[in-house]
């Protein structure tokens, strides 16, 4: 652990800036499609059956609140912890970390489920996990908060809103 440094990573793994915040990679991306009567209508076209990407925020990055139409399942690999912070749609604030020790709160996967607000930080220099989304991802169905509609919907959670959204 904490053998790269983020630079490296970033580097090695040909990762490019997520509009979230961070760095991230597609490595995967599966061939066969659901079609779009076959999923929810919340999904406007045909979706692969799932997708994966590594993504890296270093210390001082963030990745700013966002929701997508999928589940999406973080893995821990390398780095410092990361806490992963959601709301759900009734307003419920959720603080997780994803690390290597469950025993201390550090659990290796964690899925949100669609439909959460969710954003997330480093607990150090960087972290770096992967994302599989199933139904696969597409930016179509990606969704970045913005702070007043946020603020609007959970005045109970301005602090952590304010530093996870932009001015918008």
């Amino acid at each position: 652990m904490k053998n790269r440094a983020a630079g490296e990573w970033i580097e090695q793994l040909e990762m490019h800036r997520h509009p979230e915040g961070g760095y991230y990679k597609e490595v995967y991306r599966s061939p066969e499609q659901l079609a779009a009567e076959a999923l929810p209508r919340r999904f406007a076209g045909a979706r692969s059956f799932s997708t994966s990407i590594y993504y890296l925020l270093r210390q001082d990055e963030l990745s700013r609140f966002h929701r997508i139409s999928a589940d999406e399942t973080w893995h821990f690999y390398d780095g410092w912890p990361l806490e992963l912070i959601s709301i759900d749609p009734k307003g419920k604030l959720k603080r997780q970390q994803l690390g290597l020790n469950p025993g201390s709160g550090l659990f290796p996967q964690l899925t949100i489920p669609y439909g959460h607000w969710f954003a997330a930080r480093p607990l150090g220099v960087f972290s770096l996990v992967g994302c599989t989304v199933s139904p696969g991802f597409d930016f179509a169905d990606f969704e970045l908060a913005e702070r007043r509609i946020l603020l609007e919907a959970f005045p109970q959670h301005k602090n952590i809103i304010e530093e996870f959204t932009s001015f918008s």
